[in-house]
């Protein structure tokens, strides 16, 4: 089942209608759905323009998503060496797919598909963050040397887009608690933590292990350092 055409109708003009207001820090707009067949299921595609960041986000949506509560979630931020190129130096071409995979032999889901290249710092940022990496730095050590926080991602788009979807409650696919937390301070009610854990390569494992002593990551390795399971 997807959402219905009577419900996109309905979707659209409450975002039509709706007004955050000049002072608003977030605003999201849904601007359409459409049909989305795909090698990893059949899903619907729901595009979204905002006022902070003028960039386009994206929801590839498994069923009728709209009113449900407890509806598995994945936060996927945008990796173009990663989602494009199969770059090696991340997971996050394996976990894309893997959650797209997931998500579609499930009854109904949703990937948002947010556009923060490089935790946020951008892509050419990103290819000058590797550059430090290749001469010793871990990955948050170069986003400092470059000036940047850790991660400058902001959840609040993502925040929206749920809600712009009339999504009442969610079970978040993640490692990452920051993600849980972000959400929940923009009022999305977060019933439980999937554990979205991928094996390594012996061209990402320090990045996985930063993730886990630097950001928090929620995967533990075992006493071959591989990653084991999820706490």
């Amino acid at each position: 089942m997807h959402i219905t055409n009577d419900e996109i109708i309905d979707l659209l003009e409450q975002n039509r209608q709706h007004n955050c207001g000049d002072q608003a820090d977030i605003c999201v707009s849904l601007a359409g759905i459409a049909g989305l067949p795909s090698r990893f299921g059949d899903f619907q595609v729901a595009g979204f323009y905002t006022n902070v960041d003028d960039k386009e986000h994206a929801a590839f949506i498994r069923g009728d998503v709209c009113g449900a509560q407890d509806v598995p979630v994945r936060l996927h931020s945008e990796c173009l060496t990663g989602d494009v190129a199969g770059s090696l130096r991340c997971d996050c071409r394996d976990q894309l797919e893997a959650a797209m995979v997931a998500i579609g032999k499930m009854d109904m889901g949703i990937l948002l598909y947010l556009r923060q290249e490089g935790r946020g710092i951008g892509l050419t940022n990103k290819i000058k963050a590797y550059q430090l990496q290749d001469q010793g730095l871990d990955t948050v050590q170069a986003n400092l040397a470059l000036g940047f926080p850790d991660d400058t991602r902001d959840y609040g788009v993502a925040a929206h887009m749920l809600h712009s979807l009339n999504v009442k409650s969610i079970k978040l696919m993640t490692n990452n608690p920051k993600k849980v937390a972000g959400l929940e301070q923009h009022g999305i009610k977060v019933t439980e933590r999937i554990a979205h854990v991928m094996e390594s390569t012996e061209h990402n494992l320090s990045y996985l292990k930063t993730k886990v002593a630097k950001s928090g990551h929620l995967i533990e390795f075992d006493e071959q350092g591989e990653p084991l399971t999820q706490r």
